[in-house]
């Protein structure tokens, strides 16, 4: 099976990827107004921003690659959190925080936090399994740190 995520050197990648952390970290710690005002700082457009956002994430060299935080829509039936949480804890993943909204229309959006240090399988098989599980919507791999 294919590995979904690599942990790249960044020197040897186009620097653009570089300039969509920076952005992200300006927007997350309230350094610029939005989103526009991020891009100009760093030098890329919003275009390029919307882009890669979702598919470039930084790792802190403390916790290399040791906590994952992932976003699902789940369907709202019961057993369906429960079965990704098991999933995950059953693979030796350690749930760190786990953040909930009132369903809308049969729907929750949820984002779950967890150390992979112990995990026993590669990150790209449990989420292919929680991607599978029976109620699951949506899944995206939000960060890696």
């Amino acid at each position: 099976m294919r590995n979904k995520y690599l942990v790249i050197d960044k020197e040897i990648l186009p620097e653009v990827f570089e300039k969509v952390l920076k952005a992200k970290e300006l927007i997350r710690n309230g350094k610029v107004k939005g989103i526009t005002e991020a891009v100009k700082k760093v030098g890329i457009s919003r275009s390029t921003f919307y882009k890669y956002k979702d598919y470039v994430f930084a790792l802190s060299e403390g916790n290399l690659g040791k906590k994952v935080t992932i976003s699902l829509l789940l369907e709202h039936e019961t057993g369906v959190l429960s079965d990704i949480l098991n999933k995950i804890s059953g693979n030796r993943g350690n749930i760190l925080t786990i953040n909930q909204n009132i369903p809308i229309n049969k729907i929750a959006n949820v984002s779950i936090t967890f150390d992979i240090s112990e995990l026993m399988i590669e990150l790209d098989t449990l989420m292919s399994s929680i991607e599978n599980t029976d109620g699951v919507i949506m899944t995206n791999l939000i960060a890696m740190g």
